[in-house]
């Protein structure tokens, strides 16, 4: 096992290195994703707007050039996703990821699982086991390096700590920190909503105008057309991003976990480690809804018991 990381505030631990690995996996698979994704439309939309135009050099059709290698891109990006699935390892390292960081601290702050009945060996013994399970899900996706896989030093010195200690870390770097992160993501999500909702309308009323004024007309392209296929793009890239549906999650964790911390502020050593447990499975339903609004099963969560 690595030294102490004596950088670390007060209560703060370092997590295994395979949650690390899980979230560089998952970051890797959702940027693959989400560009592959964004080449795909950009090219459709390029497409649309080469033939509405009718772009022409002499007697050669460029626009119809242009329309075939826009083409040729949207499958490959199409033919990346069908065979790379990024989103898999997207998924699956945020599941391993996740369902780490939760045994992580309860095995660290004492809570069930892993609770003050269990000497430390045992805990030990049983951690292994359940982030061992987690890893089941995800092996061939994640690649953990070198280091503490599965306990460090620190999870160890706040296990040992009074309650006192454990329960100041445990609301102040977990619960905390926690609701901190969903309350800003969740601005942030109504914000991006808000400004694409407003967007889509704003090509909507363009397309309604373009129409009306190309009514008896001969245009010698179709505007309206290509208004509208912007449109259908953007509402495509919104339905990948699912803003409202994330602002909705996240505001559900945050006040959930504004209840948890109250509770745990004056819950008793001997309530402590349940306490710890229906904390985590606030933060746990937010990551099930998630996967949930991807066709996903999530992993199943940490057993009470020793095995």
């Amino acid at each position: 096992m690595s030294s102490p990381d004596n950088s670390r505030g007060p209560g703060e631990i370092t997590l295994p290195v395979i949650h690390d690995a899980a979230n560089e996996a998952s970051g890797r698979g959702q940027t693959a994703y989400v560009r592959l994704s964004a080449s795909r439309l950009v090219a459709l939309l390029i497409a649309t707007l080469a033939a509405a135009l009718g772009i022409a050099v002499g007697n050669f059709d460029f626009s119809g050039l242009i329309v075939l290698f826009a083409f040729v891109l949207a499958a490959l990006a199409e033919l990346a996703l069908i065979r790379f699935q990024p989103e898999r390892d997207w998924y699956a390292g945020r599941a391993v990821a996740e369902s780490t960081k939760t045994l992580a601290w309860r095995f660290a702050v004492q809570g069930e699982p892993f609770g003050p009945t269990l000497t430390e060996q045992e805990a030990e013994a049983l951690l292994r086991t359940r982030v061992s399970e987690v890893l089941l899900r995800g092996k061939d996706q994640i690649n953990v390096g070198p280091g503490d896989a599965v306990l460090t030093d620190s999870m160890l010195d706040l296990r040992r700590s009074p309650f006192s200690e454990r329960r100041d870390a445990y609301l102040e770097q977990r619960t905390e920190e926690q609701r901190a992160w969903y309350w800003s993501n969740a601005r942030k999500n109504e914000v991006r909503a808000t400004a694409w909702r407003y967007a889509l309308l704003l090509g909507e009323l363009l397309a309604i105008v373009a129409a009306a004024l190309s009514l008896g007309r001969d245009e010698p392209f179709d505007f309206a057309g290509i208004v509208a296929a912007f449109v259908a793009g953007g509402a495509a890239w919104l339905a990948i991003k699912q803003h409202s549906q994330l602002t909705s999650a996240y505001r559900v964790a945050a006040g959930e976990l504004a209840i948890q911390a109250d509770v745990l502020r004056g819950v008793s050593a001997e309530d402590w480690p349940q306490a710890v447990a229906d904390a985590e499975e606030a933060i746990s339903r937010e990551h099930t809804m998630w996967l949930a609004t991807r066709g996903e099963e999530p992993l199943p969560p940490p057993r009470i018991g020793r095995a």
